[in-house]
């Protein structure tokens, strides 16, 4: 496992609690950034990257992402060397500023012609490529995919500490829940959720908001206090499968989200699922009615109506849970690791 670390995003030291290395060779490439991270462009800086590739005879590279220093640097040095492969889940959703959008557009299209396959995630995702100069032919579906299986497994003894956890936090088993588990900021829009939930004045619902962040103190001091609203610290990963079954329904009011993959954990907790449609995943994973409903992004009075359509359809809610499982067995890592190995074979015709 990796050693604790501070991440700015939850303001509070993390160490994942499940192995995140293990079942594969890796090698680390020294860092020499002096304020290492993925949060900014120079967060990652590894001189050596580039000849230790050349040195392990690579047939290709694989980049998540070009928004890093040693990320773009290896793209345009291996450009026509070998198959360059990309994959990023940037989408251009929520992009309003016509000035920032075609100064960036033109960027982008020469980050990626040193692309030579992208593997898309998703609807706006491949849009988002086509946009910035690839062509249909460069781009392969690999699914924005999860652990379904860590998620789905191990019942019902999960289902049963979710059940022992309502109690604990004084949540009748018989109400609806709906649960918000994320970063506290301004972005994850807990605030606009909170407000909804509070108008929505049903008795027998409540709302759980798991996690940590800039708004954290804020947000305890405007709703701690209401009866039917429960908080909860950040949760590590061994404890998410048991937080989602404590909800109904889980809801991303995200003003901006590349895909959202917490989503796809809850759809393989088979629950029904709520979210903006700034988030990337929202058009590929929910169907309105179906197993839950897409709201227009940062507008209220919408997401308030279809909080109020979930409540009427409480009893619905569990067979909105199996169309969540069902749709989300498809996005699974064999997907794209199937994309992956077929490129693979085909470079020099083998």
């Amino acid at each position: 496992m990796l050693q604790r670390k501070y991440d700015p995003g939850f303001n509070k030291d993390i160490e994942w609690d499940i192995p995140l290395l293990g079942g594969y060779d890796h090698s680390f490439v020294k860092n020499i950034s002096p304020a290492k991270g993925s949060h900014h462009f120079k967060g990652i800086d590894n001189p050596g990257l580039v000849k230790d590739i050349q040195e392990w005879h690579a047939d290709a590279v694989l980049v998540y992402g070009w928004a890093f220093k040693s990320h773009l640097k290896a793209m345009r040095y291996f450009h026509k060397k070998i198959p360059v492969f990309f994959r990023g889940d940037s989408t251009s959703l929520g992009q309003k500023n016509i000035f920032k959008k075609t100064f960036r557009a033109i960027f982008l299209k020469w980050v990626y012609r040193h692309v030579d396959t992208a593997l898309y995630v998703g609807t706006h995702n491949q849009h988002y490529f086509l946009e910035h100069g690839l062509k249909p032919g460069q781009l392969k579906f690999a699914p924005h995919a999860i652990d379904n299986d860590r998620f789905a497994g191990n019942e019902p003894a999960v289902s049963n500490a979710a059940l022992s956890w309502r109690k604990e936090l004084n949540i009748p088993e018989n109400a609806l829940v709906f649960l918000f588990a994320a970063k506290l900021d301004d972005n994850k829009n807990a605030a606009l959720l909170i407000d909804c939930f509070i108008k929505l004045q049903q008795d027998d619902s409540y709302l759980l908001i798991a996690g940590n962040g800039e708004k954290e103190s804020q947000l305890h001091a405007d709703y701690g206090n209401h009866k039917q609203v429960r908080f909860l610290p950040f949760q590590n990963q061994t404890r998410m499968p048991e937080l989602y079954r404590v909800g109904d329904v889980f809801v991303l009011p995200s003003k901006a989200e590349t895909w959202g993959l917490s989503l796809n954990e809850a759809m393989a907790c088979s629950r029904a699922v709520l979210a903006s449609d700034t988030c990337g995943a929202a058009i590929d994973l929910i169907q309105d009615g179906v197993n839950g409903y897409i709201f227009r992004s940062n507008d209220p009075a919408d997401l308030a109506d279809k909080m109020q359509k979930l409540v009427s359809n409480k009893a619905e809610l569990k067979n909105w849970g199996t169309a969540s499982f069902e749709l989300i067995k498809d996005w699974n890592y064999t997907a794209s690791c199937k994309t992956i190995e077929t490129l693979m074979t085909n470079i020099n015709g083998r």
